[in-house]
């Protein structure tokens, strides 16, 4: 590694770390309607939505109110997608007369964006008009993105309120996240990314000739302002082919840096949320403390093997240094490993290189990231919202061990609650050993694997770990555009989404109407270094003994093979 390498890891980490504090304070005012300083632009249009719509914003719902209300809005969100992407070829904004999608595939596209997955089994430029990209799948990222915070904002409700009925009301606590909590900063990337380079426009493709003489068509679209989104609500998806590894998607390092930080910056503020609704900002530390570390972990192994030389050309005759295969050479290895880090720790599912030709270990952590239920920083609103489950999982394992009724924050955690905990750790084993063991087991969907042995089976683990934990990415080689794994991996996706927003919701609800007891000197501490590693060691512990089998025949046994 070099000094620049140094540099970008330290840019990185303040861009993400820096605001933090003062982010987390800014959505837990938005998301309580008190004042701030977008107040007197933005609250107007805020009311305005409200009246159009005829919500009374003065009127909170209970869990299943707020649970009803979330899954019409969503399945809402699903029939406008799949219409527009069926019918795509016979609406305006369509330049290359491109023709609409094939109905699994745009099932399959439109359960990815509701979802927050943002799984693509097409090439954007090849497959999607500008209006399907910005009617459909940009609406989508934005209210997938909202949809997150405001079960996060539920939980965090249930959790602080004592004695409470309900939960808040789901359609202003998405107008609020939507308005405040992401156009904002969108906008802000959207005019830094123009400035860099990528495109905005309505314009035709581009037809130009190559040096060589020959024909290229060089693809166009409103891409910043989706990009944008994209990252900052961490949908991921790509509006060209090969996502954030295009130069028009990611042209400059500068461009790179901020797309990069913009995955996490969100999350990580969430943190601090969370702690001004308990009114312990010690919560968010301990908290922000393990997804570090958990971060830290699998950054630092990652980029360690993909610094390794490959054995299979371990000759003296060969000068070799850290492979660049799959990798822009303009971005390097540094750049590229953090990103694979950072979008698998997020459920972003953005890239810019090819996790299919990553080294087995470093393709193990991506894998890894997604398997612990995408909690290391995670989703807007659903990664913290995950980490929370594995907090109380954590609380009731240290209640066992010390022989008392398990608590948090003063809530006690009964059978109830704890039932609810477990049906959310059924959620990713049924995602990817189930629905991956059909498809591995069936000689028609296992044709999609276009690699033999160990690779060619982490190839298919990683589409159902990608799908289940609505992370985006693949390894590239996977040819997924079937009925069968269109079907099953869309499935996949609704496992993976609301199978935790149901249990949360439910949770949210239950623990709202607990009485708090006063935390004493005898009540088992949720912010010291000691819970942390608690916490570190549940994740861990819990996403190995669900995965090492699977780990075992894919990349584990392929870093084994090489060199032999």
């Amino acid at each position: 590694m070099h000094s620049y390498d140094y540099a970008l890891l330290l840019a990185f980490f303040a861009l993400v770390l820096v605001p933090a504090p003062w982010l987390g304070r800014f959505y837990y005012k938005v998301m309580e309607g008190q004042r701030t300083w977008l107040s007197p632009v933005l609250g107007p249009v805020e009311r305005g939505c409200y009246r159009l719509a005829g919500v009374d914003a003065d009127a909170e719902q209970g869990w299943k109110q707020y649970t009803l209300a979330l899954l019409a809005f969503n399945l809402a969100g699903f029939v406008l997608v799949f219409a527009v992407l069926l019918l795509q070829g016979y609406l305006p904004l369509n330049p290359q007369h491109l023709p609409g999608q094939e109905w699994s595939l745009a099932m399959n596209t439109a359960i990815s964006f509701v979802t927050n997955t943002n799984w693509q089994a097409y090439s954007g430029e090849a497959s999607v008009s500008y209006l399907s990209q910005m009617i459909g799948l940009t609406v989508q990222n934005f209210v997938s993105a909202a949809t997150g915070l405001a079960v996060l904002v539920a939980l965090c409700r249930g959790i602080a309120r004592r004695s409470a009925q309900t939960l808040g009301n789901f359609w202003v606590d998405m107008t609020r996240a939507t308005l405040y909590g992401l156009l904002p900063l969108c906008l802000l990337l959207a005019l830094f990314l123009v400035w860099q380079g990528v495109p905005q426009t309505f314009g035709d493709y581009v037809q130009a000739l190559t040096l060589q003489g020959a024909d290229q068509t060089l693809p166009l679209g409103p891409a910043a302002s989706q990009i944008a989104i994209k990252q900052l609500g961490t949908n991921g998806g790509g509006f060209f082919g090969v996502n954030s590894a295009h130069p028009f998607e990611n042209p400059t390092a500068w461009s790179n840096l901020f797309e990069m930080a913009s995955i996490i910056l969100i999350p990580a503020a969430l943190v601090f949320t969370f702690g001004h609704y308990v009114k312990d900002l010690r919560q968010s530390r301990a908290i922000i403390a393990c997804m570090l570390a958990l971060f830290l972990i699998g950054g630092g192994t990652a980029l360690w093997s993909e610094y390794q030389a490959n054995p299979s050309l371990n000759n003296p005759q060969v000068e070799q240094a850290a492979p660049l295969e799959g990798k822009e050479m303009r971005l390097g290895t540094t750049a590229s490993v953090l990103w694979t880090v950072t979008t698998t720790a997020a459920s972003n599912g953005s890239v810019n290189n090819m996790h299919d030709s990553l080294n087995p270990i470093s393709g193990m952590v991506a894998l890894v990231n997604m398997m612990v239920g995408e909690v290391i920083f995670g989703g807007v609103g659903a990664g913290l919202y995950g980490m929370l489950l594995n907090v109380l999982i954590a609380v009731f394992l240290a209640g066992l061990m010390i022989g008392r009724t398990p608590e948090y924050l003063g809530k006690k955690l009964q059978a109830r609650e704890v039932q609810l905990l477990v049906a959310t750790l059924l959620v990713m084993p049924v995602g990817v050993l189930v629905l991956g063991a059909l498809a591995a087991s069936l000689p028609g969907p296992a044709a999609a694997v276009s690699n033999p042995g160990a690779h060619g089976f982490s190839q298919l683990l990683y589409a159902y770990t990608s799908a289940s934990a609505n992370n985006g990415s693949a390894f590239a080689g996977f040819g997924a555009n079937t009925t069968f794994h269109n079907l099953m991996l869309g499935l996949g996706m609704l496992i993976g989404r609301f199978g935790y927003i149901l249990p949360v919701l439910a949770l949210a609800g239950s623990l709202a109407m607990k009485k708090a007891a006063p935390v004493g000197e005898s009540s088992f501490p949720t912010h010291g270094p000691l819970f942390a590693t608690l916490l570190v060691v549940t994740i861990l512990l819990i996403g190995g003994l669900t995965f090492l089998p699977a780990l075992a025949l894919g990349p584990i046994t392929e870093q084994l093979s090489l060199g032999l």
